[in-house]
């Protein structure tokens, strides 16, 4: 339905959303026009636009500053968006690369054709590289409950947003009598608290860059407890990040528990709930709460190499 339509309909509700829509339409034109660097506006929800979970208001206040500032749980909270803190590894090729679960490393090679070369380096016009890429296996990556679901799920039709309110936390595994490292229920019961977050990254300790390259095939690296995973899920947390190759004990015959009590697959399946595993969080990034961006590649699969960001939040201060 076209705005004039709407307008000229009996729908009031329809009607009121787009008067409100032209007046404050009217309002940005007058700012600016009175001030080109003071810019508010509100973004709709795109599925309901009288409705919006997460309120943004961004504000450019500068040529090369934007801030946001954004409402959870009825409180408002400023983000700068031109301070990123990048929580990926980046995806090299060879073996200086973190690998789990006995993947093949990551390839690029240049597309051949006739006389034609992909690479500038080799003489051709252009760079046209062709990737082999394991995404669980390679480095930093999403994955949906299709991971382990019998049905096919696509993390593009599971993650449908993509900002979150997210707390950081630093924590030790605990060595059990077997010699797993653990992450155990009773040490996140100690750092998270139910409702608190959408969001929970999870760093390691001891960390340090080691983890960027780290060969994890056939060392049992520390995983979560599924009674841990459970915690979160009571927690209300739905999407979880982790700076280790798996939420499992690497070789688990299969049971898969901290996957599955995560999802809660199969009997009550949280389709819209991500895992995010191989991240690395630098030391100088503290423990507390920021806005967390996820951002994935649009493959037809349960995963995604994918490059999770944090933003620091600040002391919430009204645009000039």
């Amino acid at each position: 339905m076209r705005p004039s339509d709407c307008l000229n309909s009996e729908n009031e509700r329809c009607r009121a959303f787009w008067l409100d829509y032209i007046v404050n339409a009217k309002w940005l034109c007058k700012q600016l026009a009175s001030n080109p660097m003071k810019i508010n506006f509100l973004s709709i929800h795109p599925s309901n636009p009288f409705k919006s979970r997460f309120k943004f208001i961004f504000a450019a206040h500068t040529p090369c500053s934007m801030h946001i500032q954004f409402q959870y749980q009825n409180q408002t909270f400023q983000a700068d968006l031109d301070q990123p803190l990048d929580l990926s590894i980046l995806l090299r090729a060879g073996f200086d690369q973190v690998n789990c679960f006995w993947a093949p490393p990551v390839e690029y090679e240049p597309v051949r054709a006739g006389d034609f070369v992909g690479s500038t380096v080799l003489g051709g016009p252009v760079n046209f590289f062709n990737i082999k890429v394991n995404p669980h296996g390679n480095g930093t990556h999403t994955e949906c409950v299709g991971h382990i679901a019998k049905t096919p799920y696509v993390l593009g039709d599971c993650l449908r947003t993509y900002h979150f309110y997210a707390k950081l936390v630093s924590i030790y595994p605990q060595k059990l009598e077997n010699g797993d490292r653990v992450i155990l229920r009773d040490q996140l019961e100690a750092l998270v608290q139910p409702g608190e977050a959408q969001a929970l990254v999870l760093r390691t300790l001891p960390n340090d860059t080691l983890k960027q390259r780290t060969q994890y095939s056939g060392s049992n690296p520390p995983y979560l407890h599924h009674a841990a995973a459970e915690y979160l899920v009571e927690c209300g947390i739905e999407h979880l990040l982790l700076d280790l190759p798996s939420v499992d004990r690497e070789e688990d015959g299969g049971l898969l528990l901290a996957h599955k009590a995560f999802w809660q697959y199969p009997e009550a399946t949280r389709a819209h709930s991500t895992i995010t595993e191989l991240i690395f969080v630098p030391n100088e990034v503290h423990d507390g709460y920021y806005l967390l961006n996820i951002q994935t590649a649009a493959f037809d699969l349960d995963v995604s190499p994918s490059k999770p960001v944090l933003y620091a939040l600040q002391p919430y201060s009204t645009p000039l």
